[in-house]
Protein backbone atom coordinates (compact mmCIF):
# COMPACT_ATOMS: atom_id res chain seq x y z
CA UNK A 1 0.00 0.00 0.00
CA UNK A 2 1.13 3.67 -0.69
CA UNK A 3 -0.25 6.93 0.25
CA UNK A 4 0.11 10.34 -1.29
CA UNK A 5 -0.91 13.39 -2.71
CA UNK A 6 -3.15 14.11 -5.71
CA UNK A 7 -1.02 16.93 -7.70
CA UNK A 8 -3.54 16.72 -10.70
CA UNK A 9 -6.43 15.65 -12.07
CA UNK A 10 -7.66 14.88 -15.81
CA UNK A 11 -11.18 13.36 -15.33
CA UNK A 12 -9.67 9.77 -15.97
CA UNK A 13 -6.32 9.90 -14.95
CA UNK A 14 -4.61 11.13 -11.52
CA UNK A 15 -1.35 12.16 -10.99
CA UNK A 16 -0.10 11.31 -6.90
CA UNK A 17 2.74 12.01 -5.27
CA UNK A 18 4.26 9.77 -3.10
CA UNK A 19 7.69 9.85 -0.79
CA UNK A 20 8.94 12.51 -4.07
CA UNK A 21 8.17 10.27 -6.48
CA UNK A 22 4.84 10.62 -8.92
CA UNK A 23 2.52 8.17 -10.26
CA UNK A 24 -0.25 7.90 -12.55
CA UNK A 25 -3.02 6.62 -11.22
CA UNK A 26 -6.73 5.44 -12.04
CA UNK A 27 -9.37 4.89 -9.83
CA UNK A 28 -11.09 1.54 -9.02
CA UNK A 29 -14.25 1.01 -10.07
CA UNK A 30 -16.35 0.73 -7.19
CA UNK A 31 -14.41 3.88 -5.79
CA UNK A 32 -17.49 6.38 -3.94
CA UNK A 33 -17.32 9.13 -1.94
CA UNK A 34 -19.43 9.14 0.86
CA UNK A 35 -20.84 12.92 1.43
CA UNK A 36 -21.29 14.45 -1.71
CA UNK A 37 -22.42 13.04 -4.93
CA UNK A 38 -19.72 15.25 -7.39
CA UNK A 39 -18.75 14.12 -10.78
CA UNK A 40 -15.18 13.76 -9.98
CA UNK A 41 -14.91 11.42 -7.04
CA UNK A 42 -10.86 12.26 -6.49
CA UNK A 43 -9.97 15.88 -6.20
CA UNK A 44 -6.90 17.76 -6.20
CA UNK A 45 -5.69 17.71 -2.96
CA UNK A 46 -6.80 14.64 -2.05
CA UNK A 47 -4.79 12.24 0.30
CA UNK A 48 -5.32 8.56 -1.63
CA UNK A 49 -4.31 5.17 -0.97
CA UNK A 50 -3.12 3.11 -3.30
CA UNK A 51 -1.79 0.39 -4.88
CA UNK A 52 1.13 -0.12 -7.64
CA UNK A 53 0.06 -1.80 -10.98
CA UNK A 54 2.14 -4.68 -11.38
CA UNK A 55 1.68 -4.45 -15.08
CA UNK A 56 3.00 -1.10 -15.65
CA UNK A 57 5.90 0.94 -14.40
CA UNK A 58 5.02 4.09 -11.76
CA UNK A 59 1.37 3.64 -12.58
CA UNK A 60 -1.04 2.41 -9.51
CA UNK A 61 -4.49 1.90 -8.58
CA UNK A 62 -6.09 4.07 -6.25
CA UNK A 63 -8.87 2.50 -3.40
CA UNK A 64 -9.87 5.03 -0.57
CA UNK A 65 -9.65 8.54 -0.65
CA UNK A 66 -8.74 9.66 2.87
CA UNK A 67 -11.32 11.82 4.60
CA UNK A 68 -11.26 15.19 3.51
CA UNK A 69 -10.32 18.12 6.34
CA UNK A 70 -12.26 20.52 3.82
CA UNK A 71 -12.94 20.83 -0.43
CA UNK A 72 -14.56 23.91 -2.84
CA UNK A 73 -16.69 22.81 -4.91
CA UNK A 74 -18.21 24.55 -8.15
CA UNK A 75 -21.61 23.71 -10.18
CA UNK A 76 -21.77 21.02 -12.44
CA UNK A 77 -22.26 22.34 -15.92
CA UNK A 78 -25.38 19.94 -16.27
CA UNK A 79 -28.85 20.70 -14.98
CA UNK A 80 -27.87 17.34 -11.86
CA UNK A 81 -27.67 18.16 -8.35
CA UNK A 82 -23.64 16.81 -8.81
CA UNK A 83 -21.01 19.19 -8.06
CA UNK A 84 -17.48 19.39 -9.23
CA UNK A 85 -15.37 19.50 -6.80
CA UNK A 86 -12.32 22.40 -7.31
CA UNK A 87 -10.16 21.12 -4.34
CA UNK A 88 -9.35 19.44 -1.08
CA UNK A 89 -7.39 20.06 2.12
CA UNK A 90 -6.86 23.55 2.17
CA UNK A 91 -5.30 26.00 4.12
CA UNK A 92 -5.90 29.41 2.65
CA UNK A 93 -7.79 30.92 -0.24
CA UNK A 94 -5.82 33.66 -2.74
CA UNK A 95 -9.40 35.51 -3.91
CA UNK A 96 -7.94 37.87 -7.28
CA UNK A 97 -9.78 40.93 -7.25
CA UNK A 98 -9.96 43.17 -10.07
CA UNK A 99 -11.34 46.14 -10.25
CA UNK A 100 -12.15 46.09 -14.56
CA UNK A 101 -10.77 43.94 -17.15
CA UNK A 102 -12.82 41.52 -15.94
CA UNK A 103 -14.29 43.30 -13.26
CA UNK A 104 -14.42 41.42 -9.57
CA UNK A 105 -18.03 42.22 -8.24
CA UNK A 106 -19.10 43.02 -5.26
CA UNK A 107 -21.79 40.36 -5.06
CA UNK A 108 -19.16 37.49 -6.48
CA UNK A 109 -16.69 38.29 -3.54
CA UNK A 110 -19.14 38.01 -0.66
CA UNK A 111 -20.84 34.67 -2.17
CA UNK A 112 -17.73 33.22 -2.60
CA UNK A 113 -16.17 34.38 1.03
CA UNK A 114 -19.42 32.94 2.48
CA UNK A 115 -18.66 29.59 1.20
CA UNK A 116 -15.73 29.67 2.09
CA UNK A 117 -16.21 30.54 5.66
CA UNK A 118 -18.71 27.90 5.98
CA UNK A 119 -15.51 25.69 4.98
CA UNK A 120 -13.95 27.02 7.65
CA UNK A 121 -10.76 27.85 5.34
CA UNK A 122 -8.84 31.44 5.66
CA UNK A 123 -9.44 33.84 2.24
CA UNK A 124 -7.46 36.47 1.35
CA UNK A 125 -8.13 38.75 -0.62
CA UNK A 126 -6.02 39.57 -3.55
CA UNK A 127 -6.29 43.10 -5.28
CA UNK A 128 -4.46 42.51 -8.30
CA UNK A 129 -3.39 45.05 -11.77
CA UNK A 130 -2.35 48.01 -9.32
CA UNK A 131 -0.38 49.33 -11.93
CA UNK A 132 -3.65 50.13 -14.33
CA UNK A 133 -5.60 52.26 -12.03
CA UNK A 134 -6.42 55.89 -12.54
CA UNK A 135 -6.55 57.90 -9.82
CA UNK A 136 -10.57 57.69 -9.45
CA UNK A 137 -10.32 53.78 -9.22
CA UNK A 138 -7.42 54.12 -6.66
CA UNK A 139 -9.59 55.63 -4.55
CA UNK A 140 -12.59 52.85 -5.33
CA UNK A 141 -9.78 50.41 -4.53
CA UNK A 142 -8.59 51.77 -0.92
CA UNK A 143 -12.62 51.22 -0.35
CA UNK A 144 -12.96 48.49 -0.88
CA UNK A 145 -10.01 46.73 0.40
CA UNK A 146 -11.06 49.12 3.86
CA UNK A 147 -14.86 47.61 3.78
CA UNK A 148 -12.84 43.79 3.96
CA UNK A 149 -10.12 44.95 6.23
CA UNK A 150 -12.95 46.01 8.58
CA UNK A 151 -14.96 43.15 8.76
CA UNK A 152 -11.15 40.58 9.06
CA UNK A 153 -10.37 39.40 5.62
CA UNK A 154 -6.61 40.23 4.99
CA UNK A 155 -6.39 42.34 1.76
CA UNK A 156 -3.28 42.61 -0.66
CA UNK A 157 -2.41 44.96 -3.11
CA UNK A 158 0.00 43.84 -5.75
CA UNK A 159 0.73 43.76 -9.08
CA UNK A 160 1.29 39.98 -10.59
CA UNK A 161 2.89 41.98 -13.82
CA UNK A 162 5.54 43.98 -12.26
CA UNK A 163 5.75 42.04 -9.44
CA UNK A 164 4.35 44.35 -6.72
CA UNK A 165 3.66 43.10 -3.22
CA UNK A 166 4.66 39.15 -4.88
CA UNK A 167 7.07 38.89 -1.11
CA UNK A 168 3.94 39.38 1.16
CA UNK A 169 2.51 37.05 -1.24
CA UNK A 170 5.11 34.58 -1.01
CA UNK A 171 5.50 34.89 3.22
CA UNK A 172 1.66 33.92 3.69
CA UNK A 173 1.95 30.83 1.38
CA UNK A 174 4.93 29.58 3.25
CA UNK A 175 4.38 26.14 4.69
CA UNK A 176 0.83 25.85 3.86
CA UNK A 177 -1.59 24.31 0.92
CA UNK A 178 -2.66 27.44 -1.23
CA UNK A 179 -5.37 27.96 -3.39
CA UNK A 180 -5.77 30.67 -6.46
CA UNK A 181 -9.54 31.16 -7.21
CA UNK A 182 -11.34 33.99 -8.93
CA UNK A 183 -12.75 35.30 -12.76
CA UNK A 184 -10.06 34.13 -15.64
CA UNK A 185 -8.27 36.91 -16.74
CA UNK A 186 -8.19 38.19 -12.71
CA UNK A 187 -4.33 37.26 -13.09
CA UNK A 188 -3.92 33.97 -11.05
CA UNK A 189 -1.71 32.71 -14.13
CA UNK A 190 0.31 35.79 -14.21
CA UNK A 191 0.56 35.70 -10.10
CA UNK A 192 1.94 32.13 -9.68
CA UNK A 193 4.16 32.96 -12.48
CA UNK A 194 5.70 35.40 -10.79
CA UNK A 195 5.99 33.28 -7.54
CA UNK A 196 8.07 30.77 -9.76
CA UNK A 197 8.56 31.44 -13.20
CA UNK A 198 10.12 28.26 -14.15
CA UNK A 199 6.38 27.26 -13.86
CA UNK A 200 5.86 29.16 -17.11
CA UNK A 201 2.09 28.61 -17.01
CA UNK A 202 -0.18 29.54 -19.85
CA UNK A 203 -1.41 32.94 -19.66
CA UNK A 204 -3.89 34.66 -21.89
CA UNK A 205 -4.59 38.46 -23.01
CA UNK A 206 -8.24 39.58 -22.20
CA UNK A 207 -10.96 39.38 -24.74
CA UNK A 208 -11.85 43.07 -25.18
CA UNK A 209 -14.92 41.87 -26.58
CA UNK A 210 -16.59 40.13 -24.15
CA UNK A 211 -14.48 42.05 -21.26
CA UNK A 212 -13.83 38.18 -19.97
CA UNK A 213 -10.67 36.00 -19.75
CA UNK A 214 -10.10 33.20 -21.77
CA UNK A 215 -9.56 29.98 -19.70
CA UNK A 216 -6.43 29.08 -20.18
CA UNK A 217 -6.68 26.21 -16.98
CA UNK A 218 -8.78 23.02 -18.16
CA UNK A 219 -7.67 20.96 -14.79
CA UNK A 220 -7.18 21.97 -11.00
CA UNK A 221 -3.53 21.40 -10.74
CA UNK A 222 -0.75 21.50 -7.20
CA UNK A 223 2.74 22.68 -7.63
CA UNK A 224 5.40 22.49 -5.41
CA UNK A 225 7.37 25.41 -5.00
CA UNK A 226 10.36 26.80 -2.80
CA UNK A 227 9.94 27.42 0.93
CA UNK A 228 7.48 24.78 1.14
CA UNK A 229 4.66 26.32 -0.38
CA UNK A 230 2.17 23.99 -2.39
CA UNK A 231 -0.08 25.88 -4.70
CA UNK A 232 -3.17 24.79 -6.34
CA UNK A 233 -4.17 26.33 -9.61
CA UNK A 234 -7.89 26.32 -10.41
CA UNK A 235 -10.18 27.05 -13.57
CA UNK A 236 -11.65 30.06 -14.30
CA UNK A 237 -14.61 30.17 -12.02
CA UNK A 238 -18.23 30.58 -13.65
CA UNK A 239 -20.68 29.23 -11.44
CA UNK A 240 -19.33 29.20 -8.18
CA UNK A 241 -21.07 26.79 -5.78
CA UNK A 242 -22.40 27.86 -2.20
CA UNK A 243 -22.44 25.45 0.00
CA UNK A 244 -26.10 24.29 1.26
CA UNK A 245 -27.27 26.01 4.09
CA UNK A 246 -30.30 26.96 6.11
CA UNK A 247 -31.63 30.38 5.81
CA UNK A 248 -31.24 30.73 9.69
CA UNK A 249 -27.04 29.61 9.29
CA UNK A 250 -26.60 32.10 6.62
CA UNK A 251 -26.13 35.52 8.89
CA UNK A 252 -23.49 33.28 10.82
CA UNK A 253 -21.39 33.37 7.93
CA UNK A 254 -20.88 36.71 7.20
CA UNK A 255 -18.95 37.66 10.59
CA UNK A 256 -20.29 41.18 10.86
CA UNK A 257 -23.45 40.10 11.05
CA UNK A 258 -22.72 36.90 13.42
CA UNK A 259 -21.23 39.50 15.80
CA UNK A 260 -24.71 41.09 16.30
CA UNK A 261 -27.09 38.25 16.20
CA UNK A 262 -27.33 37.82 19.93
CA UNK A 263 -28.56 41.60 20.11
CA UNK A 264 -31.74 41.31 17.91
CA UNK A 265 -35.10 40.94 20.30
CA UNK A 266 -35.93 37.31 18.39
CA UNK A 267 -33.10 34.73 18.42
CA UNK A 268 -34.24 33.52 14.65
CA UNK A 269 -33.89 37.36 13.42
CA UNK A 270 -33.46 36.64 9.57
CA UNK A 271 -32.54 40.61 9.66
CA UNK A 272 -35.24 41.41 7.23
CA UNK A 273 -38.19 42.94 8.54
CA UNK A 274 -38.11 41.89 12.15
CA UNK A 275 -38.44 44.72 14.96
CA UNK A 276 -35.82 45.54 16.79
CA UNK A 277 -33.06 44.30 14.44
CA UNK A 278 -29.41 45.14 15.36
CA UNK A 279 -28.15 44.21 12.14
CA UNK A 280 -30.79 46.38 9.98
CA UNK A 281 -29.87 49.35 12.68
CA UNK A 282 -26.60 48.73 11.96
CA UNK A 283 -26.52 48.84 8.50
CA UNK A 284 -28.47 52.47 9.03
CA UNK A 285 -25.76 53.62 10.94
CA UNK A 286 -23.38 52.56 8.40
CA UNK A 287 -21.46 50.26 10.92
CA UNK A 288 -22.37 47.52 7.64
CA UNK A 289 -21.86 48.09 4.49
CA UNK A 290 -24.71 48.76 2.43
CA UNK A 291 -23.32 46.19 -0.20
CA UNK A 292 -22.95 43.39 2.13
CA UNK A 293 -26.41 43.83 3.60
CA UNK A 294 -27.49 43.13 0.07
CA UNK A 295 -25.17 40.31 -0.78
CA UNK A 296 -27.15 38.35 2.25
CA UNK A 297 -30.63 39.95 1.38
CA UNK A 298 -29.86 38.04 -2.38
CA UNK A 299 -28.55 35.20 -1.08
CA UNK A 300 -31.53 34.76 1.41
CA UNK A 301 -33.95 34.94 -1.28
CA UNK A 302 -32.27 32.30 -3.61
CA UNK A 303 -34.50 29.36 -2.65
CA UNK A 304 -32.45 26.93 -5.04
CA UNK A 305 -29.91 27.08 -2.37
CA UNK A 306 -30.99 27.84 1.20
CA UNK A 307 -33.91 25.82 2.29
Amino acid sequence: MHTGTVYRSTGSWYTVKSDAQFYDCRIKGRLRIAGIKSTNPVAVGDRVNFELDASAPNQGIIYEVEDRRNYLVRKSVNLSKQTHILAANIDQLFLMVTLDNPPTHLPFIDRFLVTVEAYGIQVVLVFNKADTYDDIQKETLQERMALYTKIGYPCLLISAKNKQGIEEVRTRMQDKVSIIAGHSGAGKSTLVNALDPTLELATAEISEQHQQGQHTTTFAQMYDLEGNIKLIDTPGIKGFGVVEMSAQELGDFFPEIFTLKSQCKYHNCLHVQEPQCAVRKAVEDHQIAPSRYQSYLQLLEEDTTYR
